[in-house]
């Protein structure tokens, strides 16, 4: 078997990635973000900043050079630069930054139009940058900018670059598809005809996403013999973003088995979720690898399956990036979706009891509730307790009025023991005003209702939905007290169900 290829990653989430709208890390969170980079994902290297922005950049990579010189990573830091007769050498200089992200103009209409220079000029400019660098210990790699756009317009200018820059001290060519207009195809080609030209050079793709085509042009940019890959954590950057780290890590290790990576999959997840945090750049829910959905089975069917041989499964497992494969509870939910969730729990019910559950939560379902697996412990105990006792009196509609100036009103149509009764009150309060319907019904009726001595309302712990909001409400009768438990998406509502068990033990 041949010797797998290394390929580097260089993350730029703290440069590029910044550059998403909106998004602005402290200094502080930029450090953090940079250990987690280097020391619990295992990226190769980190683009962290670009030079001469602001005082806060400034001393962001100070702190973050600072800590990795005592690591033993400053050589993974790198900063871009840019051809300004020393000034970003004078600032890396001060900031202790020690390699150089150097752009310059990778397409002829770039340089002709926003440099207004010769290829000339502009060869003669970088190379009096690379060599002041080199002066003073700080090694260079060179960003072709619009790189994408050179190769379809002017590839003899950008091979003539290249065959400069061949000729000069730098580590790396870094290539980037700078307006994100590649197709796969021309990413390979593009890639192949520059690593076969030039064997020896170090070549890194750097992949936008404008047209969603982010990893499948840094597939076939790694097919073509790419050497290193920019990537962002989230998938964060200018317009629709880059190349997202997750899923172009999955990517390669599941289907470039000649291709070598080091990046941690296991922490995947964990850096990702600091990153929204930190950056409040939101992941979608069905974002690859890293959304809320994407290891949730919704459809009953497909969990019938994962109980019969993992008929689902696929080689994306969540226990690759540190998470778990979850069950979705709602309408489509059958009792293998339900099953599931009770093993995770470790709860276990009859067939009947799964049965009954199982209808609740489709109700819920149909009213578009999102059900969580913390709700399900409540669930089962409303549902099951709703069975012990026989529904001789019956909720059967109710009108609830709240306005504003007047005093809040309820109307209710009660069945007991067969008969019919509708009456009206009103109350301080919605709930308030449909015990005083109650009161007046039962008062007609010769009956007495117990006295309501607390009132307690809750969302299951750990829930993350509001789906569900349980109400508790203890009474006293006579000498004895009791409680009852009402369950629905609407406070008020649940202390009704949980008023109507008070009336059936009554």
């Amino acid at each position: 078997m041949s010797k797998r290829r290394n390929i580097e990653i260089m993350d730029t989430t703290l440069r590029d990635g910044e550059q998403t709208s909106g998004v602005s890390f402290s200094a502080t969170e930029k450090l953090t973000i940079a250990k987690l980079l280097l020391e619990e994902l295992h990226v190769d290297r980190i683009e962290i900043a670009s030079t001469r922005v602001s005082e806060g950049e400034y001393n962001a990579v100070k702190s973050i050079t600072s800590w990795a010189k005592e690591a033993g990573f400053i050589d993974k830091i790198e900063v871009l630069s840019f051809v300004d007769k020393g000034l970003s050498i004078e600032w890396m200089i001060k900031t202790g930054a020690k390699v150089q992200n150097l752009l310059t103009k990778g397409s002829l209409n770039h340089l002709t139009h926003q440099l207004k220079k010769t290829p000339e000029q502009h060869f003669k400019a970088i190379s009096e940058n690379i060599s002041l660098a080199l002066e003073n210990g700080i090694e260079t790699n060179v960003y072709l900018e619009d790189w994408s756009n050179g190769m379809r317009n002017s590839p003899d200018y950008v091979f003539e670059f290249i065959d400069f820059l061949a000729g000069q001290p730098i580590k790396r060519l870094l290539l980037p598809d700078t307006l994100g207009v590649l197709t796969p195809t021309e990413s390979y080609d593009f890639v192949y005809s520059i690593k076969q030209r030039y064997p020896k050079i170090h070549v890194d793709f750097h992949a936008h996403n404008d047209y969603d085509l982010g990893v499948a042009n840094v597939l076939e940019a790694v097919r073509a013999g790419a050497d290193g890959l920019h990537l962002t954590v989230n998938g964060m950057g200018e317009r629709a973003g880059n190349a997202p780290l997750a899923s172009v890590v999955a990517v390669i290790n599941d289907f470039v088995p000649e291709v070598k990576i080091g990046v941690k999959e296991k922490s995947l997840y964990k850096v990702s979720k600091l990153v929204e945090t930190f950056s409040g750049f939101r992941i979608p829910e069905n974002k690859p690898v890293l959304g809320d959905n994407v290891f949730t089975q919704t459809a009953g069917i497909h969990a019938d399956g994962d109980n019969k041989k993992n008929l689902y499964f696929n080689d994306l497992l969540p226990e690759r990036f540190g998470r778990k494969r979850q069950y979705a509870l709602g309408k489509t939910s059958g009792k293998a979706n339900i099953q599931k969730n009770l093993q995770q729990l470790g709860l276990y019910l009859s067939d009947e009891d799964i049965a009954k559950v199982t209808k609740r939560i489709i109700e819920l379902g149909d009213k578009k509730e999102v059900v969580t697996k913390e709700d399900l412990p409540y669930i089962i105990s409303d549902v099951l307790d709703s069975n012990t006792v026989e529904q001789k009196v019956i909720v059967e509609s109710y009108v609830l009025t709240h306005s504003k100036g007047l005093r809040p009103s309820t109307t209710v149509s009660l069945r007991i023991d067969g008969e019919l009764i509708e009456e009206n009150a009103q109350g301080d309060g919605q709930f308030d005003a449909f015990m005083s319907t109650l009161k007046k019904i039962y008062t007609e009726k010769g009956m007495e209702l117990p006295k309501l001595t607390d009132y307690a309302v809750r969302i299951p712990p750990g829930s993350n939905s509001d789906a569900l909001c349980e109400t508790v409400i203890t009474w006293k009768l006579g000498d004895k007290s009791f409680k009852t438990r009402g369950l629905d998406s609407d406070q008020t509502v649940s202390a009704i169900v949980a008023t109507q068990k008070m009336l059936n033990i009554i």
